[in-house]
């Protein structure tokens, strides 16, 4: 069982990047995908989720509705997060979970938003 974030980077404030989540060893499926970040000495906090089932219900917190969207695409076992209108306190480590496997945790990616 095994997570891979990707499509981390520098932007600059108001661009937008792309993250995508791997799973190996075993599919997405019907369960919940979250993305999470962690910004440097905080807590990891969760930014957006994506129910399984046909509707694929999304979740986001607060500070990223209208910026931030959560997609899957099944057939590849992938999750994506595509993050518009970057701002400097998007800064973090990104992170995604399966509510499948709820303890594992890949390496993450770093976002870093800055001029």
């Amino acid at each position: 069982v095994q997570l891979v974030e990707s499509g981390g980077g520098l932007v600059q404030p108001g661009g937008s990047l792309r993250l995508s989540c791997a799973a190996s060893g075993f599919t997405f499926g019907p369960y919940a995908v979250s993305w999470y970040r962690q910004a440097p000495e905080k807590q990891r906090k969760l930014v957006a989720q994506i129910f399984g089932g046909g509707i694929g219900f999304t979740n986001y917190t607060d500070s990223v509705k209208g910026r931030f969207t959560i997609s899957r695409d099944n057939p590849k076992n992938l999750v994506y997060l595509q993050m518009n209108s970057l701002k400097p306190e998007d800064t973090a480590v990104y992170y995604c979970n399966s509510a499948r496997f709820p303890s594992s945790w890949g390496q993450g990616t770093q976002v870093i938003v800055s001029s």
